[in-house]
């Protein structure tokens, strides 16, 4: 054990008297952390819309005015010409095109349905779908009020009865533990995984190929020290950083954008632990098998890419394809990722986090055993 103590203070030392390693340690993943959670969002507000109103009706400046005060869209232009609007489109200046026919006010009073169309740009791909959702709940609430209104039903309080013959279905919606659905409440955990692995795994990659470009390996080759108490005490250090580097990024998570904390820290300081092993084995691993640092950064990021692509981060792992669901499993990254919301957004105890809490802890060992293998297979 001392042995290992030793060794892994050599590591602190030579990180501690590094400024550069010590910023890229500590600072940039906080500076990261601030500007990726606002960057990385799923609200679309201010969409740049292009007006074309053919009824220019008291109702029709009413839904006009509903989609200028709602915050998600801002009306660059307004005419009465569908060319000009197209051409806007295409230029990228407006990104939805509402358009309102002749008879939109007649129609709305008259049956309380009125039609209008929205001309979305789909190249902006999910975007567009987000865009089109808020816009047809702006639309279908203005109508419901109208009709209310023309029968002269209070809004406020009651809940306006159908017109005969148009049976509705009355949906009440219940948003279970982002009430507010604040996008960075989702984000901002899955962002803090995603920059300790990356941090994490790079320095350790990076670790044993420095050792042989400098000659050190062969010296700590003839030591006593044995395989597996080397990958422990370069392991060690970084394994404590990461720590540090979760914890610093929980509080601003907190101070900066209000995530809240409702389960047990204690508990995900544990799968964090767990986490870490797996994350450094698998940067050591890397590092075992290339002979320079340069080649050690190019497969970590290549390596990381397919991580944070298959974790659930940024993508649903539901809306993946099934074969690719199967492959995530081997994902160390998307495990945490799950547990980490499940703590911080649901509350969720030990027996809710068990089976990523398992597949975490067994690929730990695997990864671990395999950095000291093929540690022992290159060195020996």
């Amino acid at each position: 054990m001392r042995r290992i103590l030793f060794l892994a203070w050599a590591e602190v030392l030579h990180v501690v008297r590094d400024r550069a390693t010590l910023a890229q340690v500590l600072v940039m993943p906080i500076l990261q952390l601030l500007i990726l959670s606002n960057a990385a969002t799923f609200q679309v507000s201010n969409t740049p819309t292009y007006i074309v109103d053919f009824d220019r009706s008291s109702l029709s400046r009413g839904l006009v005015t509903r989609f200028r005060a709602s915050g998600h869209f801002r009306v660059e232009e307004q005419s009465e010409s569908p060319e000009l609007a197209n051409e806007s489109l295409l230029r990228g200046d407006a990104t939805m095109v509402l358009t309102i026919p002749h008879d939109f006010e007649s129609s709305l009073v008259r049956t309380g349905v009125a039609p209008i169309q929205l001309s979305v740009n789909a190249e902006k791909g999910s975007t567009a779908g987000i865009v089109q959702a808020y816009a047809s709940s702006i639309a279908a609430g203005y109508a419901s009020e109208i009709e209310a209104s023309v029968r002269g039903t209070d809004t406020s309080g009651q809940e306006p009865a159908p017109r005969r013959g148009a049976p509705r279905i009355d949906v009440r919606l219940s948003s279970w533990y982002n009430a507010g659905l604040n996008y960075q409440h989702y984000m901002v955990p899955g962002i803090l995984v995603a920059l300790v692995t990356l941090i994490g795994t790079l320095l350790s990659a990076q670790n044993i190929a420095r050792e042989k470009e400098l000659g050190t390996l062969e010296q700590l080759n003839v030591t006593p020290m044995t395989r597996g108490q080397f990958i422990a005490a370069k392991l060690l250090p970084f394994w404590g950083l990461g720590m540090i580097n979760l914890a610093i990024g929980l509080v601003v998570a907190a101070v900066v954008f209000g995530v809240p904390m409702r389960g047990s820290l204690v508990l995900l300081f544990g799968a964090a632990a767990v986490y870490l092993v797996a994350a450094l084995a698998i940067g050591l691993f890397i590092s075992s098998l290339v002979d320079t640092q340069q080649q050690a950064m190019f497969v970590t990021f290549f390596v990381m890419n397919v991580y944070l692509l298959m974790s659930g981060l940024f993508t649903p792992i539901d809306s993946m394809a099934p074969w690719v669901r199967v492959v995530s499993e081997l994902n160390p990254v998307r495990h945490f990722v799950t547990i980490s919301r499940a703590i911080l957004i649901k509350g969720a105890g030990p027996a809710d986090i068990a089976r990523p809490f398992l597949t975490l802890t067994a690929f730990g060992v695997v990864t671990l055993a395999l950095a000291i293998r093929q540690y022992t297979k290159r060195a020996a």
